[in-house]
């Protein structure tokens, strides 16, 4: 920001900052762009936002209050009112300054179909059915597999796809022969009894352990005395192997009850948390959350946004939270009377000071220190192993410098149709994925250097165009207004030379271009008649090996993205009886055009909503037009 832009709004934030009410509340950061950076909230906004402009405690904190140009804010009856307007504000803007889960969106979950008559429970890493019950979010997509895999030898449920079980042979799946389903999908067992199973499966995700075994100790007994050995013997296989599971995961008396231990650490702009999940005194989860702190908050900070941010996409809250010493009583209090709201019942947050509930605490902070040293461990060796493939990179291309910013481009043009160009960019060795474009090719759709060179055209008059904008317009784009050290092309020596004269401007400003061939993965040079051949071993080719695929996992991506969007018009526009509704109904069933193809009658009469006679009118139009 420059000294005239600064000395203009330092009145204008002064102006704001009088007129914020002295009320419990939320308020927003917005920069220059409009763009929300921070939310907050507070018993008093007033005194809170003064206290950001006043005493910024940390580099994170001084570079949020330098880049805010208005402050908004909304006023709320109470404090714990505020603690989840916060939270909705946070998941609608995703503020660079708050407390984020790192890659929130990829944390997996299991899911249950309650809407399907033979419900599935299967991995997913969506959370957005209303009409599915969700548990999670797990850390590690292996801990979901594995707790499937045992809900599946202890319960036994369906594994196959679609509202209905089953397949098109009408036989039982293996899952059937090696006791892992019942086969409802042939009448081997009833809707009730397979219902039983499934509550079990939710009572088991829930905690509730002593339930699913005092159920498992009458449902034996009960067949013994009826003489039904074999079920009974089933049943006590079942106990024995959830008793197993359990006494390997307890770690107190059953006087602990159902907790959660939340401990953090945090170390500059990096913090991990551990939630250590305990029911009836058993372990039943322990999860690791990295989060990203750019403002350098302290812990305490930390643990109260995280808790917020955990709870909101969790579907259980238990009745205690452990959390660290550091956070204020009365902001625990009212954190615990806004989950209190959400749960349906009270919710008592406090700091353990002796006995099991202190020692499993303990735990869980030591797991988050170590968690977060090795993470910081891991990143400095992959930040140092970039910097040398960058150095490598340099020597090896005799580059003046080392290329901080690198550009590669590639085409797509799966059955010369839609022909698309990706743009990809790697800063400091890394991917840059807000900097990442995409080109639809406008003139030259079956000719791959044209292609690339009217790709590369776009780019640099894109960049000559931003000469003339200032960043705070809207029409700005930092991607295109930089300048890369290093261009890379995904080809040979004609696509290579098809961008050199696109790329004039750019190489007269030192910026250097080369091509990377699939075949022997040669490096192409201007001015040189034979390519470079490095080993497969060496730091600088396998990171342009990594950009390369990248470009074009992105522009495939694409590709296929406007292909199915042309194929979904191209044929369910011309279904009979099917308007965007039912075309909607049908793609999110069945998951993609291709599957949607390849469905049976049976499997579209089997469609939620979808009316029996419209789903024959619909196969019969299929058959016909294959």
């Amino acid at each position: 920001m420059n000294p005239t832009t600064s000395a203009a709004r330092r009145p204008r934030l002064a102006e704001q900052r009088r007129s914020l009410p002295d009320q419990p509340g939320v308020y927003l950061f917005r920069d220059a762009k409009r763009k929300v950076i921070y939310v907050g909230k507070a018993k008093s906004i007033r005194k809170r936002v003064g206290g950001h402009f006043s005493k910024p405690s940390t580099r994170g904190a001084q570079d949020m209050v330098s880049r805010v140009e208005s402050i908004e804010f909304l006023v709320t009856q109470t404090e714990a009112e505020a603690f989840l307007a916060e939270q909705n504000f946070i998941k609608q803007y995703k503020p660079r300054f708050n407390i984020r889960l790192r890659d929130d969106k990829s944390y997996p979950y299991i899911a249950i179909s309650l809407d399907e008559d033979f419900p599935r429970v299967y991995f997913t890493r969506e959370r957005h059915r209303r009409d599915r019950s969700y548990f999670g979010p797990f850390s590690s997509a292996r801990r979901v597999r594995e707790t499937l895999d045992l809900l599946g030898k202890v319960f036994q449920y369906r594994t196959c796809d679609g509202a209905e079980p089953g397949r098109a042979t009408g036989s039982p799946c293996l899952d059937y022969f090696i006791d892992r389903c019942e086969a409802p999908c042939v009448g081997y067992v009833s809707r009730e009894d397979y219902r039983r199973n499934i509550d079990a499966i939710i009572a088991f995700l829930s905690g509730r352990y002593r339930e699913i075994e005092r159920e498992l100790v009458g449902d034996m007994e009960a067949a013994s005395q009826a003489q039904e050995f074999e079920a009974a013997a089933a049943f006590r296989n079942k106990l024995k192997a959830v008793r197993s599971l359990l006494e390997r995961q307890r770690v107190s008396n059953e006087a602990v009850g159902t907790i959660d231990a939340i401990a953090v650490a945090a170390e500059d702009t990096d913090a991990n948390a551990q939630v250590f999940q305990v029911r009836d005194g058993i372990l039943a989860d322990r999860q690791s959350f990295y989060l990203e702190n750019e403002a350098g908050r302290d812990e305490s900070e930390v643990v109260e946004e995280f808790v917020l941010q955990y709870y909101a996409s969790s579907p259980a809250i238990p009745p205690q939270i452990l959390v660290p010493a550091g956070i204020d009583p009365e902001r625990a209090a009212t954190l615990g009377e806004a989950l209190a709201e959400r749960r349906g019942g009270a919710v008592e947050i406090r700091t353990p000071e002796r006995g099991d509930k202190r020692r499993i605490f303990e735990l869980a902070e030591r797991n988050a220190r170590l968690a977060l040293d090795q993470d910081r461990l891991r990143n400095e060796r992959r930040r140092t192993a970039r910097i040398d493939a960058l150095e490598g990179l340099q020597d090896t291309l005799g580059m003046p410098a080392i290329p901080m910013r690198i550009e590669c481009f590639d085409i797509s043009n799966l059955g010369e149709t839609h022909t698309v160009a990706s743009m990809v960019v790697f800063e400091g060795g890394a991917p840059k994925r807000s900097d990442y474009r995409r080109f639809a090719v406008r003139e030259a759709v079956q000719d791959d250097f044209a292609a690339m060179n009217e790709v590369l055209s776009r780019r640099m008059a894109a960049y000559v165009a931003h000469r003339e904008r200032s960043p705070h317009e809207k029409s700005y784009d930092a991607s295109f207004a930089t300048a890369p050290g290093l261009i890379v092309i995904d080809g040979g020596k004609g696509q290579l030379s098809a961008g050199l004269d696109a790329l004039s401007e750019f190489r007269d400003l030192g910026v250097i271009v080369v091509s990377l061939a699939k075949r022997i993965e040669e490096v192409f040079l201007p001015g040189r008649t034979d390519p470079l051949v490095l080993s497969h071993e060496s730091a600088p080719l396998q990171l342009l090996q990594r950009i390369r695929d990248e470009a074009h996992r992105f522009a495939i991506e694409f590709h296929r993205g406007r292909r199915d969007k042309a194929m979904t018009r191209s044929i369910l526009d011309d279904l009979p009886g099917v308007g965007p509704a039912r075309k909607r109904l049908l793609l999110n069933h069945f998951g993609s055009p291709e599957r949607f193809l390849e469905a049976s009658r049976e499997e579209l009469e089997a469609v939620p909503g979808l009316p029996g006679k419209v789903a024959r009118e619909i196969n019969w139009h299929l058959r016909k037009a294959a």
